[in-house]
């Protein structure tokens, strides 16, 4: 289709949206979209199609949640402030300030230079979430966004591929949860495990086609078994049937250790009535006609999940022996287990009261327990806060309060009142006195017992709590209440690990330490001292800042020595290798040892290829200096610091098999903006993978830093580089 014929297209799409509103509405509709047009009149997606394309697919993603005109508007405009030179003022000009600030909301502050790809993603969510706290309509724009953004990924670069669907993974899908979006946060993780895991999402794909069949038939058949019970008890409803969304299922096969055979809701059937009682009296119906399995049943709608989802869920044995699951709802139920908050202004609820409460507190509590933070313990702590799996547990008064899977007596404790936590002395959970690292389960009925003559949290509560909000409060505890104790206490700690590390001298340089506390934030070092003891900061992050500096001046000291020895007669060749007695000869990079600056280099006259340049160590070179023959042929070489270039190496990448490892590695790089040109992985025996990875940095001192990162990943074993074609590993010392 040309872009006329596009162009058509998504104008018929707008008008289609205009024909269900009021007439004041929908013209607004239509001048945004002509606004729009006009406003990327020039701009093309990566797929070479007209960008408004875009903008329009997410608006009709808005519109699909049911949402009002002014969020549709929002959402035909909300590229505009970024990619165009339209202003927020220009926009609250022409379509009101609701509208100009939803837009200012989900635009990224793309005009700040970072140090950190963390830092930049930190801020960016940092704004979106205090713009979401004043008005929630802002993330479902971001969804639609996002959301229209994976549909057409292809066209993008594939370690670009690979960060979006990091980032969709650890938060946006997250997101869509704790809002209750279930089906934007199902397609949102199976797109993103396409891309991650390929090969995981293939073998899930092909079983569900293999069976597509069988499956169907047999949803097909119980649906006309419980419609026409449902019809015999006068019961009215409406029948859904669907398989397991791919995602979920990968979840279970490799997070859970299960087989295909032990997944029991593969195949799951919705029925819809029309109000509370009948919920409960088709309940009984499906028990009458299927056998239960026992311990599989949830009533989420006497106790609803914190995202307001409601349903009534029960697996039960269809009559050929396949388990399944039933889930029971009402039709506004079912809205907005589908769209979560946004079902609320399709059936004009427009969030009031203690349930508006609800949802802007849980916003303002991810920013105020963060707002401290460093860039990567912010985007580290917000995953936690929004992916962790939830249990709800009682207080003695019936009150209903959701925590992490994992949580403590201590995390509940703070969770009712920082004063609570503070005075904590034990707790009893369903009248039975526990240990404070219990962990709690679902249901139970917890009760803290509390002292005024407590002498407040201990230190190791902050490895025994799982909450980043009871970690935030038992930090600020000890930071009013004990200053001169973690001033010691850090001060001591940070210099026994830099002296183990070999780097106390470079800690105590004036200059770097300046640098140091301007990057931590903290004004001198006694509040620096301060902040490791209480646990503001952890001692990994100084470490390793001091670190890198260590090597960084190491390899300055090194490249000094070398430029005041006497200079030798030397042509320079390209690629940024010098090479003694030879004019404008050609430079290659041998493949077996892939050199880069930093490494010691040797120089082999080719037959008609110019000069091929090898690492000093590769075995190729020894076995060849020892060659009669071949041994005339090496000439030295040495590398121009003067130049700058990128010089592709490969390396390698043992880790501990497990869900989740390649999302790290691939963020590693992402996140130090270093180009991947191959990744492969191979899973060995032994319950290990190994990564085969080529990537462009600018020396060895860059690669380092990479390889600093990678050992700090979850379950990473160790790193190698590459050094012989035979895939001999050589141990980076």
């Amino acid at each position: 289709m040309d872009d006329g014929g596009k162009l058509q297209e998504c104008r018929d799409k707008i008008e289609k949206i205009a024909e269900s509103m009021t007439q004041e509405d929908a013209e607004r509709v239509l001048r945004a979209y002509d606004y729009a047009c006009e406003a990327h009149k020039d701009q093309r997606r990566k797929s070479g199609e007209p960008y408004i394309i875009h903008p329009v697919e997410t608006a009709c993603i808005i519109h699909d949640m049911g949402m009002d005109a002014d969020t549709i508007i929002a959402g035909l405009l909300h590229d505009c402030i970024e990619d165009t030179p339209v202003s927020h003022m220009d926009i609250e000009r022409e379509f009101g300030s609701a509208v100009a600030d939803m837009v200012d909301g989900v635009t990224k502050l793309g005009h700040i230079v970072y140090s950190t790809y963390e830092e930049e993603q930190m801020e960016n969510l940092r704004k979106m979430f205090v713009a979401m706290a004043k008005d929630i309509r802002v993330i479902l724009i971001k969804l639609a966004d996002r959301l229209h953004n994976m549909r057409t990924i292809e066209y993008q670069n594939p370690l670009t591929r690979s960060e979006k669907a990091v980032e969709c993974m650890e938060i946006y899908a997250p997101l869509a949860h704790r809002l209750g979006m279930q089906g934007i946060k199902w397609e949102l993780e199976d797109i993103s495990l396409g891309i991650l895991d390929p090969v995981g999402y293939a073998e899930i794909q092909n079983y569900l086609n293999d069976r597509q069949a069988a499956y169907s038939t047999f949803l097909e058949r119980t649906k006309e078994r419980i419609a026409e019970k449902m019809r015999q008890a006068g019961v009215a409803c409406e029948l859904k049937a669907r398989l397991k969304h791919i995602y979920s299922i990968y979840r279970k096969l490799y997070g859970q250790n299960l087989s295909f055979d032990e997944i029991y809701d593969i195949c799951a059937t919705r029925v819809i009535v029309k109000n509370l009682p009948d919920c409960y009296a088709a309940l009984g119906i499906i028990h009458d006609l299927y056998t239960p399995v026992p311990g599989r049943f949830k009533d989420y709608i006497g106790t609803p999940k914190p995202n307001g989802y409601q349903s009534l869920h029960t697996v039960v044995i269809g009559s050929e022996g396949i388990p399944f699951e039933v889930q029971i709802r009402t039709e506004e139920m079912d809205q907005k287990a589908e769209y979560g908050i946004a079902a609320h202004w399709k059936y004009k609820d427009r969030l009031e009261g203690k349930q508006k409460e609800d949802i802007f507190a849980w916003v303002r509590q991810l920013l105020e327990t963060q707002q401290d933070s460093d860039a990567e313990d912010f985007i580290k702590n917000i995953k936690v806060d929004l992916f962790a799996d939830e249990v709800y547990v009682f207080t003695p008064k019936g009150d209903i309060i959701n925590l992490p899977q994992g949580a403590t007596p201590i995390d509940f404790a703070y969770a009712i009142h920082s004063a609570v936590g503070n005075r904590m002395t034990g707790a009893k959970v369903n009248g039975r006195i526990v240990n404070i690292d219990y962990k709690l389960k679902s249901g139970e009925i917890v009760d803290v017992i509390t002292s005024k003559n407590s002498p407040g949290p201990k230190r190791d509560w902050m490895q025994i709590v799982k909450t980043n909000g009871a970690k935030s409060k038992i930090r600020q505890w000890f930071k009013k209440e004990r200053r001169e104790e973690n001033i010691e206490r850090g001060k001591n700690d940070i210099e026994r690990e830099l002296k183990a590390n070999l780097v106390y001298d470079t800690f105590t340089q004036e200059d770097f330490q300046a640098k140091l506390l301007a990057g931590l934030g903290v004004p001198n070092t006694e509040e620096l001292y301060a902040s490791i003891g209480y646990g503001g900061i952890a001692i990994s992050r100084v470490l390793n800042k001091v670190r890198d500096e260590s090597i960084r001046q190491n390899k300055q000291r090194e490249l000094a020595a070398k430029q005041v020895q006497p200079a030798k007669k030397k042509t320079v060749a390209d690629k940024g290798v010098i090479v003694e007695g030879v004019d404008n000869c050609l430079i290659k990079f041998a493949k077996c040892c892939t050199p880069i600056p930093g490494d010691a280099i040797v120089g082999f006259v080719t037959r008609g290829y110019g000069v091929s340049v090898h690492r000093t160590e590769c075995p190729n070179v020894r076995a060849s200096v020892d060659d009669k023959e071949e041994a005339g042929r090496w000439i030295k070489t040495e590398w121009d610091y003067g130049e700058k270039h990128m010089y592709g190496t490969a390396i390698r990448v043992v880790t501990k098999t497990r869900t989740g490892v390649l999302a790290d590695v691939v963020t590693v790089f992402s996140n130090m903006k270093i180009n991947v040109n191959e990744l492969v992985v191979k899973d060995m025996e032994g319950g290990e993978s190994i990564f085969f990875i080529t990537v462009s940095v600018s020396g060895r001192e860059q690669l380092e830093l990479v390889f600093s990162r990678l050992r700090r990943c979850r379950g990473v074993v160790d790193v190698f580089r590459k050094v012989s074609e035979g895939e001999e590993l050589h141990r980076e010392q």
